[in-house]
């Protein structure tokens, strides 16, 4: 059956697969399965939960409070979360004073890219050439490769040199203050200064590795829920684009995108499970979620 965008239907959960070592072993790799298939959480999750109540898919690669930089591999067969390196060595964020690691629970939208081989009209330059990021700020802690449906609140525009970074600020749609914020006018009232710190946190996470502050468009200015869904819909557009493409680059194989070129038949699926998973993998341990943990906003 057709899902929405092209995607079957699957009621059967993703599954998490975690292949050589934990968080910060150099082969970490946490790749997605279901049904006895590799899936890729960049290509095969839905972007869309809930059509008619404007919920997304997001699927976290950070917990909040840790440092270790890990995100979809973009060019690695179905897309595991890998932890990225720089000139050999695995990156970590710094602890810029008074944050300690992401402040967020960090993640991406599924099934969106931000082109690099287009201008994005409203900040005039190209995009990054990854899928959106979701900066998702509810009171919980998420683990690495879990996939919550999310609120979207807004977006801020990051100018990274020549390109934009666009960073949707979300809640998970299960979070215990979800009904009370649905905008970031919201989220000023019950989670006072959290856009400033974000704004101030991604201005200079760079600088203790000896780059200078980020910029942005709009003057760090946050865009409204409308105006973030509009750039979600941008992304996702541009995603059906790639992977309907019949060569690129990056790593497009996938088991669920009707039309796409790259979609693998079952019995292909099911050999690259086998070589995926047939070595050294282990089902990766539901994280608890940490009471202490949580967000304390005090009023101004």
């Amino acid at each position: 059956m057709r899902g929405l965008f092209g995607v079957r239907r699957y009621t059967a959960k993703v599954q998490a697969m975690q292949v050589g070592g934990p968080v910060g072993a150099p082969a970490h790799r946490l790749y997605f399965a279901r049904n006895g298939s590799p899936v890729s959480p960049w290509h095969d999750i839905p972007l869309i939960a809930n059509h008619a109540t404007n919920e997304y898919n997001m699927v976290v690669e950070i917990p909040r409070w840790t440092n270790a930089k890990l995100e979809i591999n973009t060019r690695a067969p179905f897309n595991p979360i890998t932890h990225d390196t720089k000139k050999g060595q695995l990156r970590y964020v710094a602890n810029v004073f008074p944050y300690k690691g992401y402040i967020w629970n960090y993640g991406a939208l599924p099934q969106t890219y931000e082109d690099p081989r287009e201008v994005d009209s409203r900040t005039q330059r190209v995009g990054d050439g990854d899928p959106i990021d979701v900066l998702e700020v509810g009171s919980r802690v998420c683990a690495e490769g879990s996939v919550h449906r999310v609120k979207v609140l807004g977006a801020l525009a990051l100018i990274d040199g020549a390109e934009t970074d666009w960073k949707v600020l979300a809640i998970r749609s299960d979070d215990p203050q979800s009904s009370k914020i649905n905008t970031v006018g919201d989220l000023e009232v019950h989670m006072p200064g959290l856009v400033a710190a974000t704004v101030d946190w991604f201005t200079k996470y760079k600088v203790p590795d000896g780059k200078p502050p980020n910029t942005w468009a709009f003057g760090g200015v946050p865009k409204d829920n409308v105006y973030a869904r509009d750039v979600i819909g941008t992304a996702h557009a541009s995603w059906k684009k790639l992977v309907q493409a019949p060569h690129s680059d990056l790593a497009l194989s996938n088991a669920s995108v009707d039309g796409s070129p790259h979609c693998m038949g079952r019995e292909d699926a099911g050999d690259a499970y086998n070589a995926l998973f047939g070595r050294g993998s282990v089902p990766a341990a539901e994280q608890a979620e940490d009471a202490n943990a949580e967000w304390h906003y005090i009023s101004r």
